[in-house]
């Protein structure tokens, strides 16, 4: 990782405690997640486990894949939000390719996630996919 990537990151993380409200605009999660996940050669799946308020709990690097899929586990995502008692999630992964194109697997698991969590209260704000340069996000495409 480039050293200003490395200084954004700190500077981004720096500003998030649990009472900062950083995640409360969709370009500031995007440049985030871009941050954190846009560069890598492997296909990453993470989720941000938020407050009631939005407010970041944690950043949770979940599935490791390859360099075009991951294999991810909805059950996984929901336990932890539950040990979390986190409200809201904000899902992400990135393409390595740079194309940020959602496939019709992103939308099927983003389904199967919203659908999950609604049985437990906990709202799926977003699925972000980002690359180093880009980001599309399903909510602004209306598949959340």
């Amino acid at each position: 990782m480039s050293k200003i990537i490395k200084r954004a990151l700190k500077i981004l993380e720096s500003r998030m405690t649990y009472e900062s409200n950083i995640f409360s605009s969709p370009d500031d999660t995007k440049n985030y997640l871009r941050l954190k996940l846009g560069n890598k050669e492997r296909e990453i799946f993470s989720v941000l486990y938020l407050s009631s308020q939005h407010q970041l709990i944690s950043y949770e690097e979940l599935f490791l894949g390859t360099i075009d899929g991951a294999s991810i586990h909805v059950r996984e995502i929901v336990k932890l939000g539950l040990a979390l008692n986190a409200a809201a999630i904000v899902c992400a992964h990135n393409h390595p390719s740079g194309i940020c194109e959602p496939s019709k697997a992103d939308e099927f698991i983003t389904q199967r996630i919203k659908d999950a969590c609604e049985l437990v209260d906990i709202r799926m704000l977003d699925h972000l996919i980002v690359s180093a340069t880009d980001s599309v996000s399903l909510g602004e495409r209306g598949l959340i």
